[in-house]
C-alpha cells in the first residue's frame, strides 16, 4: 500500500485461524519504509517522535493522535528503556501494544514490538484489521475524530 507520506509498507492479513503462513512472514519481513525513525533522532525527544508519527501515519492521522494519548509520543522512558504501560505493564512502546495479546502474532510477522519502527508497523497492521478498537481504553483522549476515522473497517 502506498502512503501519502511516501512510505511503503507491505503488511499481510493473518488468516482467521490465527496462524501465519511462511509467505505472510516473508512478506512482512520485506516491509520497506521511506519513513524511518532513525531520521528523527534523538527519539528520546517526544517532539521528534511526534514528527516521525505524523509522517508515518500521514494517511491515518487518528493513529498519530492515539500514540499521543497512549504514550505522550514517547517510546522510551526517562531511563532509556522501552516505555511500559502505566496501567497495564504489558503494554509497550509508543503505540502501547499489549504483549500478552499481540507479541505472538508480531513475532510470527518478524516484528519486535520493542523496536519503534516495528511497534508502529504492527499498530498499522492491527488498525487495518480492527480499526481503533484495540485502543478504546484511551478513546476519551482521541475520540474527537470523526466516526469514519475511528471505525475504519
Amino acid at each position: 500500500m502506498s502512503l501519502t507520506s511516501g512510505a511503503f509498507a507491505v503488511l499481510p492479513a493473518v488468516n482467521p485461524l490465527g496462524t501465519t503462513s511462511e509467505a505472510q512472514v516473508a512478506e512482512v519481513q520485506q516491509i520497506t519504509l521511506t519513513v524511518k525513525s532513525e531520521d528523527y533522532e534523538p527519539l528520546s525527544d517526544p517532539k521528534n517522535v511526534e514528527r516521525f508519527l505524523g509522517d508515518y501515519f500521514a494517511d491515518m492521522p487518528l493513529m498519530a493522535k492515539i500514540a499521543k494519548c497512549e504514550s505522550r509520543n514517547r517510546h522510551y522512558d526517562k531511563n532509556g528503556s522501552v516505555l511500559r504501560g502505566e496501567v497495564t505493564p504489558l503494554d509497550r512502546g509508543v503505540m502501547q501494544i499489549n504483549l500478552y495479546y499481540h507479541e505472538g502474532t508480531a513475532v510470527k510477522l518478524g516484528l519486535d514490538l520493542h523496536n519503534i519502527d516495528d511497534n508502529v508497523a504492527y499498530a498499522r497492521y492491527l488498525y487495518e484489521k480492527q480499526g481503533a478498537k484495540p485502543w478504546m481504553s484511551s478513546s476519551a483522549c482521541w475520540s474527537k475524530f470523526s466516526e469514519k476515522e475511528i471505525a475504519k473497517k
